[in-house]
C-alpha cells in the first residue's frame, strides 16, 4: 500500500512535524554503520533519505538493507541521478529542480529514471525541488550547473514554489545545499507555507536543534538534516 506521502499529509493535517536524516552513500563510514543504526534509533527521526548529488558508491543497495534489518523508519531515495535509485527502499522522491533552467534536471533525469522505476515497487512522489542560495557554491549547483534562487527574492520562491503545486507535485522542497553556509532563509520558509498548500521539506545548512525548531515555527512540515549528523552522530545527544 502506497502510504508514505499518506503519512506525510496526514502529519501536516496534525501539525505533527517530521524529520528526515539525510545520509549519503559516499560519505559512510561502512566500519560503523552498527554505531550509526544505533544513533538512527534513538534520534527523533521519523524518516531516512538516502542519496546525494553525485554518489560514486555501489553500495546503495548494501546500506539499505543493512537499515531495514533493525530500523522501520521509511526510507526514501532522494537521488541526483538514476544511477542511484534501489528497488530496497520504501519511496523516491521524484525530484524536479524547478529553481534551473537545465533540462536534464527537469525531465531528462526523470525520463531515464522509467525503466528503472517500473521494474520496482518503490512509492513515487512527485516533487519540486528549488535551490535556494545558502552563501556558498554546494554540490547540487556544481553537478546541476544551475544558479540558485536569490535568497532575497521571496516572491520569486513563492511564484515558483506554487507553480509546483499547479504542475501536479505533491511536495515542495527548499534546499540550500548540502554544506550550506547558510539555511533557506526563516522568512522565505514562512513565505512559502503560507503560499503553499502541500507539504513542505526544508533542508541544508541546517546545523543545530534550534535551527530545526526555528524552521518548525516558520511553517516547514519536514526538515532534512545531513552534514550535521555526518559529522556527529551525537548530533541529538546535544543540548
Amino acid at each position: 500500500m502506497k502510504k508514505i506521502y499518506q503519512d506525510i499529509v496526514l502529519a501536516k493535517t496534525e501539525n505533527r512535524k517530521l524529520l528526515a536524516i539525510l545520509l549519503d552513500p559516499d560519505q559512510m563510514d561502512y566500519d560503523q554503520l552498527h554505531l550509526l543504526k544505533d544513533k538512527i534509533k534513538l534520534s527523533p527521526a521519523t524518516h531516512i533519505l538516502v542519496g546525494g548529488s553525485i554518489v560514486v558508491s555501489d553500495k546503495v543497495d548494501f546500506l539499505i538493507q543493512f537499515l531495514k534489518e533493525t530500523l522501520v523508519l521509511p526510507i526514501i531515495l532522494f537521488p541526483g541521478n538514476p544511477s542511484q535509485i534501489s528497488k530496497y527502499a520504501d519511496g523516491i522522491l521524484f525530484l524536479s529542480l524547478l529553481s534551473g533552467r537545465n533540462p536534464d534536471y527537469l525531465i531528462e533525469h526523470q525520463v531515464n529514471a522509467v525503466p528503472f522505476l517500473r521494474n520496482t515497487a518503490l512509492e513515487i512522489i512527485p516533487t519540486g525541488y528549488l535551490l535556494i542560495d545558502g552563501g556558498r557554491q554546494t554540490a547540487v549547483e556544481r553537478v546541476s550547473k544551475t544558479k540558485p534562487l536569490d535568497r532575497n527574492n521571496t516572491e520569486y520562491i513563492c511564484h515558483t514554489a506554487k507553480a509546483g503545486e499547479f504542475l501536479g507535485k505533491k511536495l515542495i522542497y527548499l534546499e540550500a545545499g548540502s554544506g550550506a553556509k547558510l539555511s533557506v532563509p526563516w522568512e522565505v520558509v514562512k513565505a512559502v507555507s503560507n503560499t503553499i498548500s502541500i507539504p513542505l521539506i526544508v533542508g541544508g545548512g541546517i546545523r543545530t536543534q534550534k535551527g530545526i525548531q526555528e524552521a518548525y515555527d516558520s511553517g516547514a512540515d519536514m526538515v532534512v538534516i545531513g552534514t550535521a549528523f555526518e559529522q556527529n552522530i551525537d548530533f541529538f545527544n546535544n543540548d
